[in-house]
């Protein structure tokens, strides 16, 4: 499996920019997207997402050598099509304009804010769920009313052509678009005019698209990743708390933006912990190289990062335990593997694993896993296992992170009442239901002045009358 399929066309850059194009003329040319049509777009892109589903999955599971259909039906499918249900339902509230108070001072006279669509989206999509972080946004981005152009991973060409190919029978390509290629064609991307771009995937390069946007003075929504932590406190079950860590770190291979990253543990349950964690891995995965429901790591580079980040803690020392080594080593798959006692100076501990493999830390007080945690960059997530309120609020209120999961792993993302994104080092700005509608509209400030305007009538030039009410004013203040 490589990194990308030199047989794909990209592309080019003089076809990037007549996108581009045609999307920004049509912006300024036609009227805003009404309700109708906003809805109309939104039906489309379900249509899209139902015909094509099957097909997804089977280009998905080719680009990463193998994933369950399952895994691509209830992890990227389900939540596009539970997204779209979800902003059709509320679209017709979204769009209203928002009445806001008018102080006395202007009376009479009325404010109101318009959420307005921006024009142009573009859209910068991550490998690792290929369909549901190009087609989320995409649904945010049309409930508000906007165009869109998508860029997805060149380390998924089977999954972009296939989307470039099915948006295009959905959509007029000033509408919805789809440009595929690798890095020179993602940096051309990120350097046109968008009225917004929003990446997903790793902090370098967030880094470097946000440097692009900038030239442009292009607003961004960066959703990119670090370590996130789980918290697990002592009063809660270990079998039952491994279960739900090991569910969300080893789906998909651990090739998750939020997965947990590694696991806080009470110093006196970090081998039971390790022990329950690799009989849930058995479990779920009895064989390793040949299970079709265990995806493959998406590129031989990946793959060996992987391995040696493994070796490297293993020759410093830690306690390595891992389901099925020797024989996925030929199979594109990196197995479920856990690591305690990672030094500090290792891959492991310092960098984001974006695989399956879960360090285990000990602490001896929840104080000290507190500090451990904000020792470190702000996690795009944070889970926390304890049944106890207090240590609930303790730990939400004494850390930070871009969402939180409690006594489970991943369930927040799923939530399209809740906003996702991260902060700091974790992202920039967040999405999903309300907050994605807002974020790709412009709120327009509106006041309309009443039958007279006092404020007017005060001067200039200013006079004894304007002092006084001023002198009001200010002592109102």
């Amino acid at each position: 499996m490589a990194d990308a399929d030199p047989r794909q066309p990209a592309t080019g850059t003089t076809e990037l920019h007549r996108l581009f194009e045609a999307q920004h003329l049509a912006s300024g040319r036609d009227p805003p997207a009404d309700l109708k049509l906003r809805l109309n777009r939104l039906d489309r892109l379900a249509a899209l997402v139902r015909a094509n589903g099957h097909r997804f999955a089977d280009a998905i599971s080719d680009d990463f050598g193998v994933r369950a259909r399952i895994e691509t039906e209830l992890m990227e499918l389900v939540p596009t099509l539970g997204a779209i249900r979800y902003a059709r339902r509320n679209l017709a509230k979204w769009i209203k304009p928002e009445r806001r108070p008018v102080s006395i001072n202007f009376q009479p006279g009325k404010a109101w804010v318009r959420h307005e669509p921006l024009g142009v989206i573009g859209i910068i999509s991550p490998w690792n769920y290929p369909l549901q972080l190009a087609l989320s946004p995409l649904v945010d981005a049309l409930a508000a009313g906007n165009r869109a152009l998508l860029k997805p991973s060149e380390l998924t060409p089977a999954f972009a052509e296939l989307l470039k190919q099915v948006v295009a029978e959905h959509f007029a390509e000033d509408e919805v678009a789809v440009v595929t290629g690798g890095v020179d064609v993602g940096r051309a991307f990120s350097s046109l005019p968008f009225d917004h771009l929003l990446f997903t995937g790793s902090t370098a390069v967030g880094r470097q698209v946000y440097r692009a946007a900038a030239e442009n003075l292009v607003p961004v929504t960066l959703e990119l990743g670090g370590k996130s932590p789980v918290i697990l406190c002592d009063d809660y079950p270990v079998p039952k708390a491994a279960r739900s860590i090991a569910f969300g770190k080893f789906l998909n291979a651990g090739q998750t933006c939020i997965a947990p990253d590694y696991v806080l543990v009470p110093r006196h349950q970090a081998e039971p912990l390790a022990d329950a964690l690799l009989a849930e891995v058995r479990r779920s995965y009895p064989t390793v190289a040949g299970n079709p429901d265990y995806s493959g790591v998406i590129s031989k580079r990946h793959r060996d990062r992987l391995v040696d980040a493994i070796e490297a803690a293993r020759s410093a020392g830690a306690k390595v335990l891992t389901h099925g080594e020797v024989e996925a080593e030929s199979s594109g798959k990196v197995p479920p593997t856990i690591v305690l006692d990672a030094p500090e100076e290792t891959i492991l501990a310092s960098e984001e694993i974006f695989g399956p493999v879960l360090p285990i830390v000990p602490y001896d007080t929840l104080d000290d896993a507190i500090a451990f945690v904000n020792g470190r960059d702000r996690p795009l997530a944070l889970y926390c296992f304890t049944k106890n309120e207090g240590r609930q609020r303790q730990v939400l209120d004494r850390t930070v992170s871009g969402g939180v999961t409690l006594n489970g792993t991943l369930l927040h993302i799923a939530q399209e009442s809740l906003p996702f994104g991260g902060v700091g080092a974790s992202g920039i700005g967040a999405y999903h239901g309300k907050e994605g509608f807002k974020r790709f509209s412009h709120a327009r400030a509106v006041h309309k002045v009443g039958a007279w305007n006092a404020f007017e009538k005060l001067g200039p030039p200013w006079g004894k009358f304007a002092r006084r009410v001023a002198q009001a004013m200010l002592k109102r203040g």
